[in-house]
């Protein structure tokens, strides 16, 4: 007997099938930030994190070239990726949205470079911003780290639209 599901294959491209699709890749959640020239934060939900590279030490993420912070990621020389932890997803949210000060009441260090590093991440990087690729309506950023830390704990993650923990607990919906 054949255990093989079979799916129907869609004859044109859909992309709302294909957002589906790729939802069901699990990844971790993370928040960028860095400083804007009037000296204030700015900082942004993301879950395209990847490592590139040891030697160089290189990471890389992608933004979309619609989005409002575009302009000041590609224009800033650092960024700090701060990687959640699993009891981090309503900072998760609240990065995600559109709000006057999102680090109004959130506990902070500033990297070397004076860039925010939220307290309880689970990892940080402070990042120069080495490199930049347009690819369709997003642009990709390579930095390369300059300084790292880690405080080894649960991961929050994304998957199928919603955060839940590396146990697969779900903990709420999406951002």
């Amino acid at each position: 007997m054949n255990t093989l599901s079979r799916h129907t294959i869609p004859r044109e491209f859909d992309t709302v099938h294909f957002r589906s699709a790729l939802a069901q890749f699990a990844t971790g959640v993370t928040i960028l930030t860095t400083r804007l020239a009037d000296g204030s934060f700015m900082g942004l939900t993301i879950s395209s994190f990847n490592s590139v590279s040891l030697d160089p030490p290189l990471v890389l993420w992608s933004l979309s070239k619609n989005a409002s912070s575009f302009p000041t990621f590609v224009g800033n020389s650092h960024y700090v990726i701060n990687v959640l932890g699993a009891h981090q997803a309503l900072l998760a949210r609240r990065f995600s949205q559109h709000l006057a000060d999102p680090f109004d009441g959130i506990e902070i260090e500033l990297s070397r470079t004076g860039l925010p590093i939220l307290k309880g991440a689970s990892a940080w990087f402070e990042c120069q911003n080495r490199r930049r690729y347009p690819e369709g309506d997003h642009v990709i950023f390579v930095g390369e780290v300059e300084r790292c830390d880690v405080a080894p704990q649960a991961a929050l993650v994304f998957h199928g639209g919603r955060f839940s923990n590396s146990g697969g607990l779900y903990i709420g919906s999406g951002y």
